[in-house]
């Protein structure tokens, strides 16, 4: 669903049907230990340039709003893990480095000089 900040995210939810007036994020919300979330923290959130940079299913993110600056800006702040290999994924963009090893045909296969 497409965020208040114009970007795709699987985690936005917005409900406007009949008077509805419903906007949450479901990543945060998963989450019992966060503040509580506005739609203001799109603007800057991580998770939908994570999302589109990568697509391993075994990438689990875990979404807390953060206080910065005395306490007076929040933000969305974002870890990762691996679920496959239980691996804490210092940078979720690019994942764990193992799920990507697995992959059929991710190898490059060196060919030899066929003019010998």
């Amino acid at each position: 669903m497409i965020t208040p900040a114009g970007t795709e995210c699987r985690y936005y939810y917005a409900d406007y049907y009949r008077g509805r007036n419903t906007q949450e994020c479901r990543l945060i919300d998963q989450n019992p230990r966060a503040e509580r979330w506005t739609p203001d923290l799109c603007k800057n959130c991580l998770v939908p340039g994570i999302l589109r940079a990568n697509a391993c299913p075994n990438l689990v993110l875990e979404g807390r709003v953060e206080r910065r600056l005395l306490g007076l800006s929040r933000r969305v702040a974002v870890s990762a893990v691996c679920s496959k290999h239980v691996v804490e994924v210092a940078v979720p963009q690019i994942g764990c480095g193992h799920c990507h090893e697995e992959r059929p045909g991710a190898v490059v296969f060196e060919v030899e000089d066929i003019r010998s």
